[in-house]
């Protein structure tokens, strides 16, 4: 786990200008798994997560998005959707998140569940890159859900 924070701070640290991707107007899909036991909770063993994201850039810096994500544990599952805001540091590529998903599990704990996150869009061309986020996600319901992980995937800028 230290690897992988230490790999991804320095990931942070390497600046990429990306000043033409966040721009008024362009649109966003992105993809990225998480889990993978790179993330702490009291109530996972195991874990995987996929996610989705569509955004849209409704100022310079400033993108709105739509969350849609299915965890698997090994003893629950979770399938959440909700909107997120995300502000970028045009200068290194450093993006903030911050959002509220509505959370349902099968064993009938549904909330909603804020979260937050701080990552990287390390861009591979023009329009596609490369994004490690590690995340916090809040549970007021059950504090054993509440954890922190790191999320990695791809997002398309167009």
């Amino acid at each position: 786990m230290k690897k992988i924070i230490i790999a991804f701070m320095a990931v942070l640290l390497t600046s990429v200008s990306a000043h033409a991707q966040f721009e008024q107007g362009k649109y966003y899909g992105g993809l990225s798994v998480s889990g993978l036991d790179v993330n702490y909770n009291k109530a996972d063993k195991w874990n995987v997560g996929v996610n989705g994201q569509l955004g849209y850039l409704f100022m310079d810096d400033f993108m709105v998005l739509a969350n849609l994500n299915y965890s698997y544990q090994a003893e629950h599952s979770a399938l959440s959707i909700g909107p997120a805001l995300r502000y970028y540091i045009e200068q290194n590529g450093i993006f903030l998140g911050v959002g509220a998903n509505y959370v349902h599990r099968p064993s009938g704990t549904d909330e909603l569940a804020p979260h937050l996150s701080v990552g990287y869009a390390f861009f591979l061309n023009g329009s596609i890159a490369l994004e490690p986020e590690i995340y916090y996600n809040q549970s007021f319901k059950n504090h054993d859900y509440s954890g922190i992980g790191l999320r990695v995937g791809l997002g398309i800028y167009f």
